[in-house]
């Protein structure tokens, strides 16, 4: 198994109900355990259109027999499955599930840059990261 960090956002609708329902459905995840969730913490928007709510922002940390690929994929259906729509970028979401590390594996592709390439500007990403690692 393999150890991974998954990002969680929400500043939409009942922002510590879609953070515990992500984690929830991470859990469920076939050949996949979630090991420990951070603190829940709240933070300004960045970027993205004015006016928005705050974030609720966590980091979990799993062990998974996944693929990053297969990992991705599953994170995005839940996403949708949790109400997620298309929006502007850095826009106003339900739920953000985003892969930061994968094992020791760097992957640039299309679809997926892992270490996540704006984790390190980003406090609401590393502060709870070091609670979890």
């Amino acid at each position: 198994m393999v150890t991974s960090y998954l990002g969680l956002g929400s500043n939409l609708e009942d922002r510590h109900i879609n953070i515990k329902s992500a984690v929830k459905k991470i859990s469920e995840l076939k050949e996949t355990q979630a090991i420990k969730l951070s603190k829940i913490i709240e933070t300004e928007p960045i970027g993205g259109p004015p006016g928005q709510r705050k974030f609720l922002n966590a980091v979990l940390k799993i062990r998974t027999n996944l693929s990053p690929a297969t990992l991705l994929k599953e994170l995005k259906k839940m996403e949708k499955s949790l109400g997620r729509k298309e929006c502007v970028r850095f826009g106003p979401r339900v739920i953000d599930l985003d892969i930061l590390f994968f094992g020791g594996k760097v992957i640039n592709t299309k679809s997926l840059k892992v270490p996540h390439p704006r984790m390190f500007e980003r406090e609401f990403v590393l502060r709870p990261l070091l609670e979890v690692i």
